[in-house]
């Protein structure tokens, strides 16, 4: 059952009230917001040390996202695991020195431009600066499939790596962060390549929709470029204040963290907004007495199960991918002090 707390606030959204109104119910909402990001922080720190411990690969779901949470969580106040952070990057930096000679040859490691897209936006919320490693990645990402117009995602396991426009963002993104000067006239040339694909695409999915709008922002376009990106992202928002997955599908916590993330940091929406407000309360919902949100997975298993320390079974990598992603959307929400 639903909070009738939480009932009463999305009633107000839905019949339209007065900028100072959503005011007054967004600062209602600061407690809670709080209250939900302490509960998750311990979970994204154990699901990540202990995938860390047990596997010397480095995860885009238990390593990435875990940490680009944490990270915004501490900038906004609340106290981490700073060895633990501190170790996920490192574990992360290790993995792509294995690699090394790999990327320099142009191959890459296992899980591609995916892999290498988000192990560098990892080591960027460290401050992780440009490196003979960090070189060898860009390296990778410039020669990998440099006749296309974009990134092709190889693989087909949803709804983290399934679509083009996810693969485009991380890979242009660590470019743009991490390239050197020499590279920067090809990078140059890949990111305008970029420009002229994305204004031509229909996204279908919500992870399209969301990782479309990271790119616009990315690339500087134009505003109403953004704006329509942000308005297909809102449009496509349910009655209960989530997104699903695919069309028709339920809502679920991935798809609505990831949506209100690139609203708030690319769309520069703020919690007064309605569309804000309604993903809140939807995300505050849904989480789990034990501070995590579940999600079902939807792809086909390959790799050998093992428990991270996360919950949920056979759906804790996509569970803890979603509770990292709301960790970080419901910390975005929150005013800087």
């Amino acid at each position: 059952m639903l909070n009738q707390s939480f009932i009463s606030l999305a009633t107000t959204v839905v019949f339209g009230v007065s900028w100072a109104a959503n005011l007054c119910v967004a600062e209602e909402m600061l407690g809670p917001i709080r209250i939900a990001i302490s509960r998750a922080i311990p979970l994204l720190q154990a699901g990540a040390q202990g995938s860390s411990e047990q596997r010397k690969c480095f995860t885009c779901h238990s390593q990435a996202v875990p940490v680009l949470a944490l990270a915004q969580a501490r900038a906004k106040g609340f106290a981490i695991d700073e060895q633990i952070f501190d170790q996920q990057v490192e574990h992360t930096l290790a993995h792509l020195k294995r690699g090394q000679k790999e990327y320099v040859a142009g191959r890459g490691q296992g899980g591609g431009v995916m892999t290498a897209g988000y192990a560098l936006w990892t080591l960027d919320t460290d401050e992780h600066g440009p490196s003979e490693v960090t070189a060898a990645v860009a390296n990778f990402l410039l020669s990998h499939q440099q006749n296309s117009n974009r990134w092709r995602q190889a693989s087909k396991r949803p709804p983290t790596s399934g679509s083009d426009f996810t693969t485009t963002y991380v890979a242009l993104r660590g470019l743009l962060t991490f390239g050197t000067e020499s590279q920067q006239p090809a990078i140059a040339k890949r990111a305008q390549q970029v420009s002229e694909w994305v204004l031509k695409q229909d996204p279908v999915e919500t992870e399209d929709r969301v990782f479309r709008l990271l790119i616009t922002a990315l690339i500087q376009a134009d505003q109403a470029t953004i704006q329509n990106a942000i308005s297909t992202l809102v449009d496509s928002q349910q009655t209960d204040g989530g997104w699903g997955q695919i069309e028709n599908a339920p809502t679920d916590t991935y798809a609505t963290a990831t949506a209100m993330f690139a609203l708030q940091h690319a769309g520069k929406l703020t919690q007064e907004h309605a569309c804000i407000q309604s993903g809140i309360e939807y995300l505050l919902q849904h989480q789990l007495d034990d501070g995590s949100w579940h999600v079902v997975s939807r792809a086909d298993p390959f790799q050998t199960y093992f428990e991270s320390g996360f919950p949920h079974g056979n759906d804790q990598f996509i569970s803890i991918a979603a509770s990292g992603w709301a960790t970080l959307a419901l910390s975005l929400s929150l005013p800087t002090d």
